[in-house]
């Protein structure tokens, strides 16, 4: 098996087969070098099979001889030799996950460095200074990386612990989250990009940054981030330096800003998509490290495909488009404002990720999350927020930092999440427990309202509306002329569930899904949305229930009448009962994961690209196959759980469209698929056998 590739291979006939061998961020890079002839540091990646290995069986072996040979390859195109004290290469070391993963995994800068290859540095650049920030910033993140007290001073045992860092950083907790919330499979594993340093804190004609080649938070044509100068790249997004606008480079390196955007508009029209491109400035030339499509919003995910499909010079069709947004169509995204007059707002900040949103002030991600499950989810703010934050993030209704700029890890996350964030608001102070804005201190569980679309913070709870984003209507118009079917408006309710439908069922179902948008519940309880809303309003108004950022969630109240209707159902099933249909289930559950993973990847290397009908009609057959298993299962079940019937009729429904060939119903977190409904059902069992996730996750059963 080879375990290396140089960056320029053509390893794959598929960009996705690419992915998958070689992970995102290497594939992209291939296809910049070879296709586009881009400018792109030389290098190589180590594959994500070879991180497989590593993480079931040690060290691979053949691979130092592969480094060997890939370093001697690069060490060719550039002229200089790694670990040469005279004019050192120095390298990059990368994580590059199959499915994007932003800031989630390890990434060490200047690696080669010791006190001999320092000394040649600081010759070949003309600068001790220069040399002597790259080596305490490469020894910094080596240490706290690699968890090593001393660096070796050996360049190769320093390439060795750097890629096994980064293959340990795949199973770390706050990859683990961001895949959790994402529903990223946790088989892929992450490829190693190794790559020649350029370095953007090399003089005054030297900078980085991130640049979106539209606005994802809004949509809007024209090149979107951030640029620091004399810094290096992870400085941009970790938000600890105050960054300027990318359109200072027309100011200050006017040749290169031109480059720049002809290089951006290149990319976006390859990839016929919003691109989200990393560049570092080496003493006034150019070099891209990174392309992506870029995350953005639901409102801006609207307006870039239809702007894109308008655009007559512009490869994407109007079917295209259609299909691209398709998942939002069903349940357009709104756009929230801030009714009234609100008053002045304590601080402004950049407007990083649109929408409105209030909640109590938190100040560290554990906080979030235990406000959110008290049902009031909460304002985080932070100076900035990094990977380990994404548990609380996720959790959060909105995000505040005091520093960082619109490329930044918040910004970044938040937009893809649809989290309202606001970054970089300069006058504010986070301490522990509170946070300061100019004279004033706000205690956290103050409450904060922030909008996201503008940048201004509130004292306060603030009332806001919110309508359909316009791009919607267009778009519904073009599938209805495509004849593109966008799903069904209001989920009407099945003879095997046509029962009227009650507050509690919504409270249950609310207590299961933990976070539930009107659609959601609507849903789960097997209804349209014109018979919930009321139910949901008067649960709202009675206190048990809190709506925020467009969903609901219950309150301490509605905790404890949920718990009680549980009690109640679970005893008059019958504890043991309920514990051995969660025992009996299990078999099943262990089918249905290897059935979505097959629906995901090919094999332990290849992600599923559903070009091949026949292999996804083998797949469907199996999902059907266990389908009439559990119905069988199951219905027996309902004559002493009548609500447990919801389950079968919904999963019903979901078999029937995905293999009808909607395929978003085997396993799309955005309708309510086959595998939604599955862990659904799956999270109810548990509740009422008496037990938590957590110990049957502990005890392997999960």
């Amino acid at each position: 098996m080879t375990l290396t590739y140089p960056l320029e291979a053509a390893h794959s006939s598929t960009l996705d087969e690419a992915m998958a061998l070689v992970g995102g961020k290497a594939a992209n890079l291939g296809v910049m070098i070879r296709e586009l002839a881009l400018p792109v540091p030389p290098g190589f990646v180590i594959t994500t099979a070879t991180c497989r290995e590593f993480l079931a069986d040690g060290w691979p072996a053949g691979l130092d001889t592969e480094l060997h040979e890939r370093m001697a390859e690069v060490e060719a195109k550039v002229g200089r030799r790694f670990g040469d004290p005279s004019d050192p290469l120095l390298v990059s070391v990368r994580s590059g996950a199959p499915v994007s993963m932003p800031g989630m995994m390890d990434t060490i800068l200047d690696l080669g460095l010791n006190e001999a290859t320092t000394i040649g540095l600081a010759r070949a650049s003309g600068s001790r200074e220069f040399a002597r920030a790259c080596r305490e910033r490469f020894e910094a993140s080596f240490r706290s990386i690699v968890a090593v007290e001393e660096v070796p001073d050996d360049p190769w045992q320093q390439l060795r612990f750097a890629i096994e860092a980064v293959f340990r950083s795949w199973n770390s907790d706050r990859a683990v989250a961001y895949r959790r919330r994402e529903r990223i499979p946790d088989n892929l594993g992450t490829a190693v990009t190794v790559q020649t340093m350029v370095f953007g804190n090399r003089g005054p004609m030297s900078a980085t940054g991130v640049v979106f080649t539209r606005n994802p938070a809004t949509g809007e044509p024209g090149l979107y981030g951030d640029v620091l100068f004399e810094a290096q790249g992870e400085d941009v997004v970790a938000g600890t330096h105050e960054t300027e606008s990318i359109l200072v480079l027309d100011e200050r390196l006017p040749d290169i800003a031109a480059e720049l955007r002809q290089n951006a508009d290149r990319l976006e029209r390859h990839h016929a998509d919003l691109c989200d491109i990393e560049f570092t400035i080496e003493a006034g030339r150019l070099w891209l490290l990174q392309v992506r499509v870029g995350k953005r919003s639901p409102q801006a995910a609207l307006r870039i495909a239809l702007d894109m499909a308008e655009d007559p010079s512009f490869p994407l069709t109007r079917e295209q488009a259609v299909r691209r947004v398709l998942p939002l169509l069903p349940h357009p995204p709104t756009v929230a404002t801030l009714r009234g007059h609100p008053g002045q707002p304590i601080v402004v900040g950049l407007p990083a990720s649109p929408g409105t949103a209030s909640g109590p002030i938190v100040t560290n991600p554990e906080a979030a999350v235990e406000s959110a499950e008290r049902g009031s989810p909460s304002i985080l703010v932070r100076a900035e927020t990094s990977p380990e934050d994404v548990h609380g993030m996720a959790k959060a209704a909105g995000i505040l930092t005091s520093k960082g700029g619109l490329a930044s890890h918040a910004a970044v996350v938040a937009r893809g999440w649809g989290i309202p964030a606001i970054v970089g608001a300069g006058s504010v102070e986070v301490r522990d427990g509170e946070v300061v804005v100019g004279e004033r201190i706000l205690r956290a569980g103050e409450a904060l309202t922030i909008d996201g679309s503008t940048g201004r913070v509130f004292l306060g709870l603030v009332a806001g509306s919110t309508e359909v984003v316009p791009e919607a209507a267009t778009l519904r118009q073009w599938a209805d002329a495509l004849g593109i079917a966008i799903g069904e408006e209001t989920p009407q309710a099945e003879p095997a569930a046509n029962r009227s439908v009650t507050r509690e069922a919504c409270l249950r179902a609310i207590a299961v899904k933990g976070f539930a948008p009107l659609e959601g519940l609507a849903d789960a309880v097997v209804a349209n949305h014109e018979a919930v809303r009321p139910i949901a309003d008067q649960l709202v108004a009675d206190g048990l229930v809190a709506e925020t950022a467009g969903a609901y969630k219950l309150t301490d109240v509605g905790k404890v009448r949920a718990g009680e209707l549980l009690q109640a159902e679970r005893q008059a099933w019958g504890p043991e009962a309920s514990a051995a249909a969660l025992d009996a289930f299990l078999d099943l559950d262990q089918r249905m994961k290897d059935t979505v993973t097959a629906w995901q990847m090919r094999d332990d290397e290849t992600l599923n690209d559903h070009l091949d009908a026949d292999y996804d009609r083998a797949v469907l057959d199996r999902l059907g196959s266990l389908h009439d298993d559990v119905t069988g299962w199951l219905t027996p079940l309902e004559s002493a759980d009548p609500r447990l019937a919801d389950y079968r009729v919904r999963l019903g429904r979901a078999i029937r469209k995905a293999q009808g060939g909607d395929h978003r119903y085997v396993a799309s977190p955005r309708v309510d698929s086959y595998h939604g409904v599955w862990f659904e059902l799956h999270e109810d069992l548990i509740q009422l056998a008496g037990r938590t996730r957590e110990e049957e996750v502990a005890g392997g059963r999960a």
